[in-house]
């Protein structure tokens, strides 16, 4: 059994979230705990303060207007018949029994993996234009989701997510076949407003939007000022070779 030393608090609503999580100072959030979990067990995350998520009010969808509100508590598996390119990359996030457990906040969080890529969500929420509303450090905030990932995000607590759906929608992506369905690379593309977004998850500790080719619409321009990195998934070598084919099977679904 794990046993925490630390003091646990379980907020029962969205503002003692934002109390208990205060300026993130030695917290560890733990929703799904399929990331947390795993890191205390072995050893190797020591937890200060510990606030639990399960029971904030975090956990709503809505739409409103045209856009789509996702709480950060909502499980990934609620993902799954929504909107594009966000349900086919939601429905390929390890296996039913992860899906059903870890959250949108904890994916989107996610830094890069001992071994794996990880963040399966965040490039089509890149080129979905999300925008993520935080709290932490200076107090609530609300940026685009390029802004977020830029900064210290893992000091943020993630209140939600919103974007707007795309009028065209692509995605690929290239699996290695494992019981939990790692991601060795993948691309998420979308149009809306005439305007062409491209993004990808495995090439960098967060996902990335591939300009050159949102700029040319060529999938040829799809490695510039890419280096993606080796793991124990793939060599950057080989996903230097995947990437263009995989940008244009996306940008053929627009």
């Amino acid at each position: 059994m794990t046993r925490f030393d630390a003091p646990v608090l379980t907020p029962g609503s969205p503002e003692e979230a934002v109390q208990a999580f205060g300026d993130g100072a030695g917290v560890t959030l733990i929703a799904g705990g399929t990331i947390a979990m795993p890191e205390i067990v072995h050893g190797r995350m020591k937890p200060q303060k510990v606030v639990l998520l399960r029971r904030s009010g975090l956990d709503k969808v809505s739409r409103e207007g045209g856009k789509v509100t996702i709480g950060a508590a909502v499980p990934i598996s609620e993902l799954e018949q929504g909107d594009e390119p966000l349900a086919t990359a939601a429905q390929n996030v390890a296996d039913g029994e992860i899906r059903a457990q870890a959250t949108v906040g904890g994916n989107l969080c996610a830094g890069p993996g001992r071994d794996t890529p990880r963040g399966d969500l965040q490039a089509p929420l890149l080129v979905l234009g999300a925008q993520v509303r935080s709290a932490g450090a200076g107090g609530e905030r609300t940026e685009s989701l390029e802004e977020f990932l830029a900064g210290d995000y893992r000091r943020r607590l993630v209140l939600d997510v919103s974007y707007s759906p795309a009028d065209a929608t692509g995605y690929a992506a290239f699996w290695r076949p494992h019981t939990h369905h790692y991601t060795i690379l993948a691309i998420a593309a979308a149009r809306a407003n005439g305007e062409l977004r491209v993004a990808a998850t495995g090439v960098a500790p967060h996902a990335v939007r591939l300009s050159g080719v949102e700029q040319s619409g060529n999938a040829a321009d799809a490695l510039q000022g890419i280096e993606p990195p080796d793991d124990a998934l793939a060599s950057g070598w080989y996903r230097t070779q995947i990437l263009p084919r995989l940008v244009e099977q996306a940008l053929s679904s627009l």
